[in-house]
């Protein structure tokens, strides 16, 4: 759920999941967690990635029934305090087997296991690290990662085990453990995310077309005259651009549909407005008022990604808060 759901809106997105069975969600922040926490049942479990971040944070993650992930020394020492004190007692733990990003190091579990009174008045509600290489199934590290998981984690008191996201779920079930953690493969990204076949898409986005001209001789589009068209071309402009997440490295690159026609990005992209030519689509077809599609089951996720030369991931969460969200479904 990090992310705004990655950038489809958390609180939608979550209160689906809990009506599908989920009990588990994820979030970066404690901000994310509180925001979170009113859409969703009291006995879902909301898990804090970023872990206390401070000290003084330790109540706020009470007061809302959050629950900390925590990955260090100085987090367990504080944790271990609050919980000795009447505070909560459950949290996640941390592993860093091999992304050198947040978690314990094979040293400070080292020292934890011979030292467990550091431990005390937590409950390790479960022990969880992140693979690094998982989206490329054959690549060694996957394997090494996992077996210093379980190395590390035969050093610490009994919990459940958390590993694989969503590129890890296709791992295989040596890699399941208790608890999955996918992310961006439920909102329909493929490519990153290691699935055999294309995941389905969930998201469509539309862009409103403000004005369409003809053009009287050749001439040049947008910032920069990085693009020449020909005489009676016809362009459509429309309401999105880089402030709306249509990422700058679409321009000259991207593609839309508009009636069902692929139409390509003419020029560079302005910070409110992105020009396509429309020339191929019927003249009648269109016309102001309708819509572009930029995202569609014709043009994934995963396509705008590779045009704007980037993953899937980053087209999600950069959609911006200017484009209207409409949710189709059961108990939306």
């Amino acid at each position: 759920m990090k992310a705004d759901g990655y950038g489809l809106g958390a609180a939608k997105v979550a209160s689906a999941l809990s009506g599908a069975g989920c009990r588990h969600f994820f979030v970066a922040t404690i901000d994310e967690g509180i925001a979170l926490r009113k859409s969703l049942p009291g006995d879902a479990v909301i898990v804090v990635f970023d872990g206390l971040m401070a000290a003084d944070t330790a109540a706020e993650f009470d007061a809302h029934s959050l629950t900390p992930v925590l990955n260090s020394p100085g987090e367990i020492k504080s944790w271990s305090h609050h919980a000795t004190n009447g505070g909560n007692r459950s949290a996640f733990l941390a592993l860093d087997t091999g992304m050198n990003r947040l978690g314990l190091s094979p040293a400070e579990v080292e020292v934890i296991a011979e030292k467990p009174e550091f431990l005390d008045g937590i409950e390790i509600a479960c022990v969880m690290s992140h693979l690094a290489c998982a989206d490329e199934a054959t690549h060694p590290q996957n394997s090494q990662q996992r077996q210093l998981f379980d190395a590390l984690r035969a050093k610490l008191p009994a919990a459940e085990a958390s590993f694989a996201n969503s590129a890890g779920i296709f791992l295989g079930p040596e890699y399941h453990y208790d608890l999955a953690r996918p992310g961006a493969a439920l909102y329909g990204v493929s490519r990153g995310c290691g699935a055999p076949e294309p995941m389905q898409q969930v998201i469509g986005l539309k862009a409103k077309i403000l004005q369409i001209r003809i053009v009287d001789t050749e001439s040049t589009v947008g910032y920069g005259a990085t693009r020449s068209v020909p005489a009676n071309s016809r362009l459509a402009t429309v309401a999105a651009g880089y402030a709306d997440g249509y990422l700058p490295s679409l321009s000259n690159r991207g593609f839309g549909f508009a009636a069902g026609v692929k139409v390509p990005v003419a020029g560079r992209l302005s910070m409110d407005l992105t020009v396509f030519d429309i020339s191929n689509v019927p003249p009648n077809a269109i016309a102001p008022g309708d819509h572009i599609d930029l995202i569609c089951d014709r043009q994934t996720v995963d396509d705008v990604a590779d045009a704007a030369r980037t993953v899937g991931y980053e087209i999600l969460t950069s959609i911006g808060s200017r484009f209207t969200k409409h949710y189709t479904g059961t108990g939306t």
